[in-house]
């Protein structure tokens, strides 16, 4: 502990009442002995002067105590050894105990100002520098790179400062190592405490616990956005109570540390999501341009394919049905590089909305006529409300929405059974729900569905590559919507997607 700390705890005193008393007695009787040969040549108002000089020194340098037991001796010593008659308590005239009285209350205020005075000096010496502390360990804090250091800072403080022991708890209750890779020992933490300090986001004390070694107060880490944990601290055991001014001191800095792990933490979420972006933009790219260079021999090979069944004479029934394999695969690969197209366009935000006001049932029969055979084995029911208003998308866009899913639906869902699509007015969107009769959505996170290259079924022998739903929940975001996924109670499963609905412009009717 420095020098200057001596008086932060009530115990830790510059000297024990014991010396202090024993150097007191020793001064008055120095000032007495000083004084004697002086008898002759000074008045008594005098010799009464140097006792209160005393009085002021003693209580300048040991405190209010000293000065109370400087005040008695040296009325005390005064009337025995300098007033007549002298060597006795006896006072020949009875106006010196007017002087012994004024000289008592004059030494008492005396030595209590004075005293006041130098204790005030110490602890305004004492808050300088812990503010000087507290603005290195912010300064230090504000340059961290990693949590680590802000433990050993914060571990540093506290043992300059108050010579106790901390831990920092992150909010799963588990100390931080420091800068060194090691968790203090000195400091053991009582779980409960923290977690209650932790939950209430206020200040935990339980004194009783520093004789056994525990940290005794618990300060939560409150930073501007939520609590990011636990600032532990364990006094010595000889310490018998925490001054309120330490308290403060702790108070401020857990919040210097708490502003110091968000920081950290929000630096480690910008580094991440930058270099997310980075990645993703990278597949975007290298998606698109993959699919710029099949795109004309797909186009190509399909063209070639239809031309086999046209040959003069026609070719064998085998080669024909190989000739239709060959269409059927090419068409499938060139509807995969027309999915990773649109998905490059759509995450590059380089897609403009051709918005117009129009019937939804429209966009739906165009998307069941363009599945065509794909719809072939399941009967499509759509029901509309009578009062459906027209709203504001892109046809183009909107149609592929409606095809991924009725051809999602077709392709999970047993022959026979029905795909429905619905739509429901709301009061600011339309939901518009494609529901089938199938297994529906395996595993609870159907959010994850949404996602680049995920599929319900990772092993599956339907083909697939899981961009179906990331292109619909693209285009209906741009859209202002929001899309989902759930299984129905019944069975099947449920894509359900919102539409602004706007406000669509009046129709006027033709004059007859």
């Amino acid at each position: 502990m420095n020098k200057e700390n001596s008086l932060v705890y009530q115990s830790a005193e510059r000297f024990t009442p014991w010396q202090a008393a024993g150097i007191t007695v020793l001064a008055c009787s120095a000032t007495t002995l000083l004084a004697t040969p002086l008898l002759d040549y000074l008045d008594l108002a005098n010799i009464v002067m140097l006792f209160l000089l005393t009085v002021l020194l003693l209580a300048v340098t040991l405190g209010r105590g000293a000065a109370v037991l400087a005040a008695v001796l040296s009325v005390l010593l005064f009337d025995i050894f300098f007033v007549p008659p002298r060597f006795s308590l006896a006072v020949s005239n009875l106006q010196y105990l007017v002087t012994f009285a004024v000289m008592l209350v004059t030494a008492l205020i005396t030595g209590q100002l004075a005293a006041g005075l130098k204790q005030k000096a110490r602890e305004a010496q004492i808050r300088e520098q812990r503010t000087q502390g507290l603005y290195e360990a912010a300064r230090q804090l504000a340059g961290t790179l990693a949590q680590e250091q802000v433990v050993e800072i914060a571990q540093q403080f506290v043992r300059k400062e108050l010579n106790a022991e901390a831990l920092i708890l992150g909010v799963n209750g588990y100390p931080l190592e420091s800068e060194h890779g090691a968790i203090s020992t000195a400091c053991r933490i009582e779980s409960h405490l923290a977690k209650v300090a932790l939950d209430s986001g206020h200040t935990v004390r339980h004194d009783e616990l520093s004789a056994d070694g525990y940290a005794s107060l618990y300060l939560p880490l409150q930073a501007s956005m939520r609590i990011r944990g636990v600032l532990a601290v364990a006094f010595p055991a000889n310490v018998p109570e925490l001054l309120p001014e330490n308290q403060a001191l702790l108070e401020t800095l857990a919040s210097l540390v708490a502003i110091a792990i968000e920081r950290l933490h929000y630096v480690d979420v910008a580094h991440t999501t930058q270099l997310d972006m980075v990645s993703e933009r990278l597949r975007s790219s290298i998606l698109s341009a993959l699919s710029h260079d099949l795109r004309t021999p797909l186009t190509a090979l399909v063209g070639l394919a239809d031309s086999l069944s046209l040959i003069k004479p026609p070719l064998s029934t085998t080669a024909l049905e190989t000739a239709q394999a060959m269409h059927e695969q090419a068409s499938r690969l060139a509807g995969l590089v027309s999915n990773l197209l649109d998905m490059a366009r759509l995450n590059a935000g380089n897609v403009t909305l051709r918005r117009e006001w129009q019937p939804l049932e429209e966009v739906i029969g165009s998307s069941i006529k363009l599945l065509g055979s794909a719809l072939s084995a399941h009967p499509v029911r759509v029901a509309l409300p009578a009062d459906l208003p027209l709203l504001a998308f892109d046809a183009v866009l909107l149609e592929r929405v409606f095809c991924n899913l009725l051809e999602n639906a077709a392709k999970y869902s047993p022959d026979g059974s029905s795909v429905e699509i619905t739509a429901e007015l709301m009061s600011n969107f339309v939901q518009v729900r494609v529901c089938d009769h199938g297994c529906g959505f395996p595993g609870k996170n159907q959010e994850d569905l949404f996602n680049m290259f995920v599929r319900g079924e990772v092993e599956s022998s339907k083909p697939g590559t899981g961009l179906g739903l990331a292109i619909c929940r693209a285009i209906v975001e741009a859209h202002g919507g929001t899309v989902s996924a759930e299984n129905r109670p019944e069975g099947g499963a449920c894509v359900c997607f919102n539409l602004p609905r706007g406000e669509p412009p009046i129709l006027e009717e033709e004059a007859a």
